[in-house]
């Protein structure tokens, strides 16, 4: 105790120096960062003494535990070193948050766009998806005619431009400079035409994850190792500081950036010990190259996980475990008012210690988040959602069953001896999937109930939870 209360007053100390050192202007948290909090480093920090823990400036520390000092935490570094930190020098990571764009109507074909710029008035606008130019978009005003001209936004160097003089990084700072300046456009612009269903979607900023402090040091990270391929890039094994991280690389940043920061986007906002957890973005300066950087999970993906080892190693116990896993991690996405829209057994990720977590949020979305179409997994994708790409958290129930039932086949494709293109055929005529062999009844009845062709009947993730919690408690071997 006596030592404890040296360590203590020799860090009050030490507060003074710090605070003496250009600091004062940041105040302690005026609330008490609990253990497991995130923390961002502001300033570079060199240790004084033994139970210092030295860091540099965008380091991401974790709280260990609070001290008697509200001056001071006990912290992790991301390589495992502990230590103490002044708690003036590092700052909560806060959550990257969208910038609304209601002016964006997504896809729509010139016609469409004309009849929505009604009554027609000079510098009445929106902006769509270029028809002509897949990947770019168009901007359709009202011009002092009252005429409708439709203007070209391309990609230029990574940027967008209407005319190749000015440059901006997405549409937001585009609509902005021509709602403030004409420059060279028929008007400028003034009111923008509403989403007739009030969605919206949305665009991010890189200074955002820079002020919210998710931006990594490049020079921190090393890639070793092609572990995937994806639609827009790599994922590749890497460490971050001595630490194994996995990393998804975006290759052709122009026209796929803001999707891909979308997906990290979202995962500021998710802390949840079933979901995979985000550790922060780098972007290469030389190439362009964004990289997503989360934690790594040894077993890889359920579905490999399934095939590779099967009935021999896997008992029901592993399945009840990772299938309560699943339902915990949708439940917490569900109550943030998140749909996944690609919950399948090759999107779960094993942890060394058999824990399940849910990966790959590319395809989710906010609930109220206008849906703007493409491409879904037709074996795992609820029959209402193909049919009118409306997206909730009861079509990812009907996924999440899909899901259940590779669990207990230990792999299988769904819909086996089925073509793809005459699944959802099927499925409206009545059939559902036999139960595979050795699934528990129990289990086969939660299936059938998720398969309900009225998402209303369905269960939600939060019913669902105590109803596979209590399968598991019975479940012995």
């Amino acid at each position: 105790m006596d030592q404890l209360r040296g360590v203590l007053t020799q860090k009050k100390q030490q507060t003074k120096r710090t605070m003496s050192q250009g600091k004062q202007s940041i105040e302690p948290p005026a609330v008490q960062w609990n253990p497991g909090t995130e923390v961002v480093a502001q300033y570079n920090f060199v240790a004084n003494s033994r139970e210092d823990l030295e860091f540099k400036r965008r380091d991401i520390l974790t709280i260990v535990r609070p001290t008697r000092d509200p001056n001071w935490y006990r912290a992790k570094r991301v390589d495992g070193k502990e230590g103490m930190i002044p708690a003036n020098y590092v700052r909560l990571r806060g959550e990257v948050k969208l910038n609304a764009m209601p002016w964006f109507h997504g896809r729509l074909k010139r016609e469409e766009a004309e009849a929505l710029l009604n009554p027609r008035h000079v510098g009445l606008f929106l902006v769509r998806e270029s028809n002509n130019f897949p990947g770019d978009y168009t901007l359709c005003v009202v011009n002092d005619q009252l005429q409708i001209e439709h203007y070209h936004i391309s990609y230029e160097n990574n940027k967008l431009s209407l005319d190749k003089e000015a440059f901006f990084e997405n549409l937001i700072p585009l609509v902005e400079h021509y709602l403030n300046d004409a420059d060279g456009l028929c008007c400028k612009l003034q009111t923008p035409v509403p989403k007739k269903n009030g969605g919206f979607e949305g665009a991010v900023d890189w200074k955002q994850f820079e002020e919210s402090g998710w931006v990594l040091h490049k020079k921190d990270l090393k890639l070793e190792e092609i572990i995937g391929r994806g639609e827009f890039g790599e994922v590749w094994k890497g460490v971050l500081r001595g630490q194994p991280v996995a990393v998804k690389t975006l290759k052709e940043v122009s026209r796929a950036a803001q999707t891909f920061l979308r997906e990290a986007q979202l995962m500021t906002e998710l802390r949840h010990p079933n979901l995979v957890h985000l550790l922060g973005v780098t972007s290469d300066n030389d190439t362009g190259n964004i990289h997503i950087v989360t934690e790594f999970l040894s077993k890889g993906n359920l579905v490999d996980y399934l095939r590779t080892r099967g009935r021999s190693v896997i008992t029901k116990q592993d399945q009840i475990g990772f299938s309560c896993d699943v339902v915990r991690g949708m439940a917490y996405i569900e109550g943030k008012r998140l749909v996944h829209r690609d919950l399948a057994a090759r999107n779960i990720l094993i942890h060394e210690d058999g824990t399940a977590k849910v990966s790959d949020f590319g395809l989710a979305r906010h609930v109220e988040m206008f849906q703007d179409g493409g491409k879904f997994p037709i074996k795992w994708t609820a029959p209402e959602a193909l049919r009118t790409n409306n997206f909730t958290n009861k079509s990812d129930v009907w996924s999440f069953s899909v899901l259940l039932w590779e669990l207990y086949s230990f792999g299988r494709n769904p819909y086996p001896r089925i073509p793809q293109t005459d699944v959802m055929a099927h499925v409206e005529k009545g059939y559902r999937m036999e139960s595979p062999d050795g699934c528990p009844p129990e289990v086969y009845a939660i299936m059938k109930d998720c398969w309900d062709m009225d998402p209303d009947r369905r269960p939600d993730f939060r019913s669902l939870l105590p109803k596979i919690d209590r399968i598991k408690q019975q479940t012995s071997v």
